[in-house]
């Protein structure tokens, strides 16, 4: 691979490198031996991480994507935001072999045009798993809120829409990560893959431009959704709940609970670059590029839990439907056809008056409009 020239580089700020390359790559000697100790222990600890991501992941993903494409016949809206949700933890989970190589080898072998090309599927795939978790708490919030609404206008059509959306929005959003990446050698020949800012200015925009984009707003709408959700069925006293329903809330909860550092860290780094300081620099600095290593690390694994939540979730279809329970549990609560009879079905008079402390017409009728059946 040939050497980058001085004059290629024009990084004011360097941000933090790919996947912890720099405990090999750069010159250890003249590392303070407890920064040393914590960067190999920090990639040592990110190669496991990695490879459990790929081991549980990829098989994981890719048999939620059969289940749905060759068991199902006809694909709830919930079914086609799993399907575009496994498709995303999928792309993540590819490019980690790359990152794992040069871990092993410490140095990036893979050019330019493949550091901005992982980067960026990463950052397209984070922000596309973030509105499509985002879309299906803003469904469940209006067929709470307004039911008649949502069974109108929730049909695949319109879902396919969304989803086109998103992923064009997500490609949109993830531009700055091909900006902002760049390779360069370093000492003995070895080649990092790394941010690169020209300006302070430009370090905080990208950082909170991400974490503003990719988690702050999204977050906000997910939180609206499900306190207005809260709220109303509070007011009506209907506490069923339904096994998609649980499934949804711990795919957000996962979700947050791996990416939250992550922005919290981001916006750390955002504020001390407006304060005039470069990544890395100072104790401070430091650590906080060190959080950033483990949380990437740990952001990969995320991808690989869905498989896992859904079997939680599937309960007892995973021993009675076997390899078929992922299907079971998307359609066996209820498609689109089978949402809209019930819909229907609600609206025939009833014979007996309401009892208040039972779920009445429109209790039942939110139920039967779910978006996460």
């Amino acid at each position: 691979m040939r050497k980058l020239k001085p004059k290629e580089i024009k990084c004011l700020t360097r941000g933090y490198t790919a996947y912890m390359v720099f405990p090999m790559a750069t010159n250890t000697t003249a590392q303070p031996a407890p920064i040393l100790s914590s960067l190999l222990f920090i990639r040592s600890l990110s190669i496991i991480l990695l490879s459990l991501a790929l081991v549980l992941g990829l098989p994981g993903n890719s048999f939620v994507v059969w289940s749905i494409l060759a068991q199902m016949r006809h694909r709830s809206v919930t079914a086609l935001l799993v399907l575009n949700l496994a498709v995303a933890d999928l792309a993540v989970l590819l490019t980690a072999p790359f990152f794992l190589h040069t871990l092993a080898g410490g140095t990036w072998s893979f050019g330019l045009a493949g550091c901005r090309l992982c980067h960026y599927i990463c950052g397209v795939s984070m922000y596309a798993s973030i509105l499509l978790i985002t879309v299906m708490s803003l469904d469940r919030s209006l067929a709470v809120a307004r039911p008649f609404l949502s069974q109108k206008f929730r049909t695949k059509s319109a879902a396919w829409r969304v989803l086109v959306g998103i992923w064009v929005v997500s490609a949109f959003l993830a531009v700055p990560v091909i900006v902002y990446r760049q390779v360069r050698t370093v000492t003995q020949g070895r080649v990092i893959c790394e941010t690169c800012y020209s300006t302070l200015g430009h370090t905080a925009f990208h950082l909170l431009f991400e974490s503003i984009t990719g988690f702050v707003l999204p977050f906000v709408a997910i939180v609206g959704s499900y306190s207005d959700i809260g709220r109303r069925l509070r007011a009506t006293r209907f506490r069923r709940s339904r096994r998609t329903g649980r499934l949804v809330v711990l795919i957000i909860l996962t979700f947050t609970a791996f990416w939250l550092p992550y922005h919290v860290v981001n916006l750390g780094e955002a504020a001390r670059a407006l304060g005039g300081h470069k990544i890395g620099e100072g104790s401070a600095g430091q650590k906080l590029n060190l959080a950033r290593n483990i949380l990437i690390a740990l952001a990969f694994l995320s991808s690989s839990l869905n498989p896992i939540l859904y079997a939680c979730a599937g309960g007892g279809l995973l021993r009675s439907a076997g390899v078929g329970f992922v299907a079971k549990l998307l359609e066996g609560t209820g498609s689109e056809i089978s949402s809209t009879r019930r819909g229907t079905q609600v609206q025939t008079p009833r014979s007996k008056p309401n009892n208040p402390l039972e779920p009445g017409p429109a209790e039942e009728l939110i139920l039967s409009t779910n978006p996460i059946d």
